[in-house]
Parts: structure tokens; sequence; C-alpha cells
């Protein structure tokens, strides 16, 4: 009974921070309401308040959720050695999640656009460190030869500004592509373009 309990709130929590990325999206900080979050994810207000007690209690869980997503997808440069491997691994992930959680991006994007005024110290403790460790991997790629000298922050932010855009920028992609979304086909070959440019830009083929 305890553990179906667990599950029924650990579902819940899921879907109101999903319905959360959305509204934080559409209205921003300021113009969204706990009172819009809790109709988008159907569930009365007071429901809401149980799970998280103020508005921006639950902002910064969106903010940290994804930033635990986005670590997730990082997960291969502890996985394997092969920076073949690593990076196109990396960019499809990255891809992928602009694709099925374009709002969350946008939440994010706009807090760190501003300073990050919510979550304040503890982007660095959350960060910090994680990206150095992945920028040390990186280094020692290019200390092995293994791909072409690269100042390896520059190289995940092209990373990250490449396969965010497709998130932050939805709307341009869609216009441009005669207001359309990108098409499964086309959305595997914007993949694998940002993986070909990505990839030959340190030495390596694809």
């Amino acid at each position: 009974m305890a553990n179906h309990k667990i599950e029924i709130r650990r579902r819940n929590t899921e879907k109101i921070l999903l319905a959360a990325e959305k509204i934080f999206s559409e209205k921003g900080y300021g113009g969204a309401s706990m009172g819009d979050i809790a109709e988008e994810v159907g569930l009365p207000r007071s429901n809401l308040h149980y799970y998280f007690s103020t508005k921006d209690d639950l902002y910064r869980a969106v903010l940290l959720d994804l930033l635990e997503v986005w670590k997730q997808d990082a997960l291969c440069f502890e996985m394997f050695d092969d920076p073949r491997v690593v990076l196109s691994s990396y960019i499809r992930a990255k891809m992928t999640h602009s694709r099925t959680r374009p709002h969350g991006s946008k939440v994010w994007a706009n807090e760190i656009i501003h300073g990050a005024p919510m979550l304040g110290d503890e982007l660095d403790k959350s960060l910090y460190d994680w990206a150095k460790m992945k920028e040390a991997k990186i280094r020692q790629w290019v200390e092995d030869k293994r791909i072409l000298a690269v100042e390896p922050s520059s190289l995940l932010y092209m990373i990250w500004a490449s396969t965010q855009h497709y998130a932050d920028f939805s709307h341009q992609v869609k216009v441009l592509n005669d207001h359309q979304a990108l098409s499964e086909m086309q959305f595997e070959k914007a993949v694998q373009t940002i993986t070909t440019v990505i990839l030959r830009g340190i030495g390596l083929e694809p």
C-alpha cells in the first residue's frame, strides 16, 4: 500500500512538473499562476499546493528537474570513452529532449538570460562541477591527440546552442519550414547535420 502511494505521488509530481513547464514557458514566471498550472494538469488547486506549497517552490523544482534530465543526457561521457560515440550520443539525446520537452528548454533559457534570479547559488552547486567534469574529458581527448585541439567549454557551448535552438526557437524553425513542424525525416537530418559538423570540426568522421 505504501509503495502504491509513493508511485501515485511520483506520477502526479511528474505531471505537475510537465504542466508547469508549459505554463511557465507560455506565460513567464510573473504571468503564470498556480491556478493556471492546476487547470493544465487537471488537479484542484488545493491538491497542487499539497505537492508544492508556493509558486517559487514549483518553479525551482521545474528548473532542477530540467537540469537532472540534461545531466542524464550527458551520462554517455561516463559510460563511453570514444569521443565519436560520446558526442554522437550526447547530441542525439539533447536534440531528442529539445523536441520532446521544448517548453522546459524555454523556461531554462529565460531563467539564465535574466541572471538565474530564482536558482541563484544553486546554479553553481548543480552546474559548475558537472560541466567541469565534461570539460576534463574533452581536454583529455585533446591531450591524447584523439581530437583536434579545441577549447572544451566552447565545444560544449556549441553543442548546447545548436541542439537547444530547436526548442528555444521552435516557432522560428516552424515558420521557416513552411509553418510545419519538422517531420521525422527532417528531424533525423538535423541530428545528422549537427553531429557531422561537430565531429568533423574536431577532426573526426561521423
